[in-house]
C-alpha cells in the first residue's frame, strides 16, 4: 500500500508514547496519528483529552487503531515496553522487553515494507538490533532513537556552564544509550570553536574536571529524574519529534540515532549511536569522525557491553 506522506502510528500508549503524541501534534508535522496500545481504555482517554485541544494547533487527526494502520504509515514509533518491576534484574527486563519487541515486529511485519520504524523502547540498541534481523528490511528503514536525548543533554549542559545558548553548542554523545555512553569532545564546538580551544581560552575552571563531571551529569540524569519523579518522558517526546521532523521534511540532518555498523568506527554486527544523516529514507549514511584514542577505546567498549547484553537473551 503506498504510503500516506505524514501519517504516523506509535505503538505503546504510555508516558513515552502520549507525550511524543503531544509534541508531534503541537508541531504540525503529521496529517494523522494512530495511537495503539492493549490498554483500549487508555487509548481512548488519550484520544479524547488530546483531541480537546485540536482548536489550538495545526488539523491533525488523533485516533486509536491497530496493526494494519501499518500498512500505509509513513513512520512507525515503537515506545511500548514493560518497566522494571521492584526486585527485577535488568537482565529480567532486557529479555521481557525482547520479547514484546518480538512480537510487535511480527504484527508489523504483516501489514508493513515501505515505513520507517523508530525504536524508543530500552535497552534501545538491543531492540533497535532485535527489530532489525525480525523484520528483514532495508537497514535505513530501522533505527533506534539512540543518544539523540543524551546528545541533547550534553550540549544544555555545556551551555549552562559556558553560558551559551545551547543552540550554538555543538556535541555529540556515542555509544550505547546507557551507562557506558561515550562524551566526544573531540567533536564538540561552540560557535565553529572546538571545545578544545575554547576551554583553555576561557580559563574560568579547570576544564578538564569540568569535562569530567559534565559526561558523569549527562549519564546520571535519567537516574535523577526516575528518582524526582518515576519516569522520563518530556525531553525524549521532543528529541523523537526532532527525529521524525528529520525524516517527513527530508532534511538531510544530522542525529546520533542508533543504527547497524558495518567497519564504521572499527566496529561490525552491532547497534549504538554515532552521528547519521537523516532524511525521508531514514538512514542515509554515516558520519565517521576521527575520534581522540581514548574516546575510541571507551566506544569499542561501549558496544563489548551491548554484545553481551545481546548474548544474555534467548528469544
Amino acid at each position: 500500500m503506498k504510503q500516506q506522506p505524514r501519517k504516523i502510528v506509535i505503538i505503546g500508549a504510555g508516558a513515552v508514547g502520549v507525550t511524543y503524541c503531544y509534541a508531534l501534534m503541537q508541531h504540525g508535522l503529521a496529517d494523522e496519528i494512530v495511537l495503539i496500545d492493549l490498554d483500549h481504555d487508555r487509548v481512548a482517554g488519550e484520544i479524547m483529552d488530546l483531541s480537546h485541544g485540536l482548536p489550538f494547533v495545526q488539523p491533525v487527526r488523533i485516533r486509536a487503531g491497530d496493526y494494519s494502520d501499518c500498512a500505509d504509515a509513513a513512520l512507525i514509533v515503537l515506545t511500548a515496553g514493560a518497566k522494571q518491576k521492584p526486585n527485577q534484574s535488568r537482565r529480567e527486563l532486557v529479555q521481557q522487553n525482547a520479547k514484546i519487541v518480538v512480537s510487535i515486529c511480527q504484527q508489523i511485519k504483516r501489514y508493513a515494507n515501505d515505513a520507517i520504524l523508530l525504536v524508543v523502547t530500552n535497552p534501545v540498541d538491543v531492540l533497535t538490533y532485535i527489530a532489525i534481523n525480525q523484520l528483514g528490511w532495508p537497514k535505513p528503514c530501522v533505527i533506534g532513537s539512540g543518544t539523540v536525548l543524551d546528545s541533547s543533554r550534553f550540549r544544555y549542559m555545556i551551555s549552562q556552564h559556558c553560558q551559551i545558548d545551547p543552540r550554538n553548542v555543538h556535541a555529540y554523545i556515542l555509544g550505547e544509550h546507557g551507562d557506558s555512553e561515550v562524551a566526544a569532545w573531540s567533536m564538540t564546538h561552540i560557535a565553529g570553536v572546538p571545545i578544545t580551544d575554547y576551554c583553555p581560552g576561557c580559563q574560568r575552571c579547570d576544564f578538564r574536571e569540568t569535562h569530567r563531571n559534565i559526561a558523569q551529569k549527562v549519564r546520571d540524569s535519567a537516574y535523577h529524574i526516575i528518582d524526582y519523579k518515576g519516569a522520563t518522558y518530556y525531553a525524549i517526546g521532543l528529541s523523537l519529534v526532532r527525529i521524525s521532523e528529520a525524516i517527513l521534511r527530508d532534511e538531510h540532518s544530522v542525529l546520533t540515532v542508533s543504527t547497524l555498523l558495518n567497519g564504521e568506527y572499527g566496529l561490525k554486527d552491532i547497534c549504538l549511536s554515532v552521528p547519521c544523516i537523516l532524511d525521508r529514507t531514514g538512514l542515509v549514511s554515516i558520519i565517521e569522525a576521527k575520534l581522540a584514542a581514548d574516546e575510541q577505546k571507551a566506544l569499542q567498549a561501549s558496544a563489548q557491553v551491548l554484545r553481551n547484553n545481546l548474548a544474555d537473551i534467548h528469544l
